[in-house]
């Protein structure tokens, strides 16, 4: 299960140089998957559509910074908890519902972003 960031958020950046995936951004940023990540060429992202690494999405939130599922592996493989979480003064750094995955699928998703 990737991690969102609540509205909570107080928009203090923290997190956003904690995540070995570049999957947090500053509200209203554009984010792509190819930010932080070897990812090249066609990606296959969630929801089973299909995207260009390079192509610019619009932001999730314009008013906190927000964490893409697509590039949120929880850390896994790269820390024991997530790592936005832990620096988060406010606590807003916290499951997504939406988003549920096992270990074994999140490293896969690792394993993707990080060819």
């Amino acid at each position: 299960m990737s991690i969102k960031i609540t509205d909570e958020c107080i928009n203090c950046g923290a997190c956003e140089p904690e995540c070995p995936n570049n999957a947090i951004y500053e509200g209203g940023v554009e984010w792509a998957i190819t930010d932080g990540t070897s990812v090249k060429g066609p990606f296959t992202l969630l929801d089973g559509s299909v995207t260009d690494a390079d192509e610019r999405h619009a932001p999730i939130s314009v008013d906190t910074y927000f964490i893409v599922p697509n590039k949120c592996t929880e850390c896994q493989g790269f820390h024991e908890e997530p790592q936005c979480a832990a620096v988060c003064p406010v606590d807003c750094c916290v499951p997504d519902e939406l988003y549920e995955e096992t270990v074994e699928e999140l490293m896969l998703k690792k394993e993707k972003l990080h060819v």
